[in-house]
């Protein structure tokens, strides 16, 4: 499976909804998450299934179309990768899961690709890992997990697993364990050497806080954001974008190095950089599009 995953937005559609969906490839987001869980009634979950299916199969992919599957706990979970692994979906998000659950995962989806005559490991995938209290002390193990592209976390989930009533302060801001599950999952992600993802923003009206939201989690490293409403798609394609700026600036580092051969250290424009300043320019451009 080819690495790194890279995806700036990463917009989620109702299973049940097929103009949602239809809606959703539309909006310019780099990636569709056609989910079976949360967005999906008890009730509609088979349809959802039907249409995701479907979709999978006649649907001209202008970006990659993964599928939100139900926990692996649960009663749905098989029923999801039986009904849409045939279909041949880019990847499986796995909601509430560990570093277990996700080595469970790949054995399910290589004997589901085997019996399609899929490729061996060519579906990915990605775990939502802070929706349960035991995953919690699990975000540093997955290095080397098989097929494993993304790691994301979830502030509503995790608030319910902890049996907490809100999970911001009085200014809108998470609160401390959500802080540090935030920074865990970042952590964990660079550790295993994939691609670290931020949570949601819940107000999908709320662009101007998006925006602050988003520029903030990628300065502090993460690879892109999850959401959960088409307007949100371009707000978010913009903050995980380097500016001309950006690109001018790590272009010159990039450049005082390569004139360099071999320097640990250069001079530019007044400062001393080292390699962490290359690495970082280095990153930057490797972000545009």
């Amino acid at each position: 499976m080819a690495n790194p995953f890279v995806a700036r937005s990463l917009l989620f559609a109702p299973g049940d909804s097929e103009r949602k969906i239809v809606k959703a490839g539309a909006s310019g987001a780099d990636l569709v998450l056609l989910d079976l869980e949360d967005s999906v009634a008890a009730a509609n979950k088979s349809e959802a299934r039907r249409i995701v299916s479907a979709h999978l199969k006649t649907a001209t992919r202008a970006q990659p179309q993964w599928v939100r599957i139900n926990p692996l706990d649960g009663e749905h979970a098989l029923t999801d990768l039986a009904a849409v692994v045939h279909a041949r979906p880019d990847g499986i998000l796995l909601p509430k899961g560990s570093r277990a659950e996700a080595e469970r995962l790949h054995h399910y989806l290589t004997a589901l690709e085997a019996a399609a005559g899929l490729e061996i490991g060519g579906i990915a995938t990605a775990v939502i890992a802070t929706e349960t209290a035991q995953a919690m002390f699990g975000l540093g193990d997955y290095a080397g997990c098989p097929r494993l592209a993304a790691l994301t976390w979830g502030a509503e989930d995790s608030a319910t697993a902890l049996g907490a009533t809100g999970n911001r302060n009085a200014e809108g801001r998470y609160d401390a364990p959500y802080q540090l599950l935030r920074s865990l999952c970042l952590m964990g992600s660079v550790a295993a050497g994939v691609a670290p993802i931020e949570t949601i923003h819940g107000d999908f009206r709320d662009l101007d806080g998006l925006a602050s939201v988003a520029a903030e989690a990628r300065r502090a490293g993460f690879r892109g954001m999850l959401a959960i409403h088409p307007d949100q798609v371009p707000v978010i394609n913009a903050a995980f974008s380097p500016s001309d700026r950006e690109i001018e600036a790590a272009e010159a580092v990039v450049a005082a190095f390569a004139a360099h051969p071999g320097a640990g250290v250069v001079g530019l424009n007044g400062a001393m950089l080292d390699l962490p300043h290359l690495r970082r320019a280095e990153a930057v451009l490797a972000m545009r599009r």
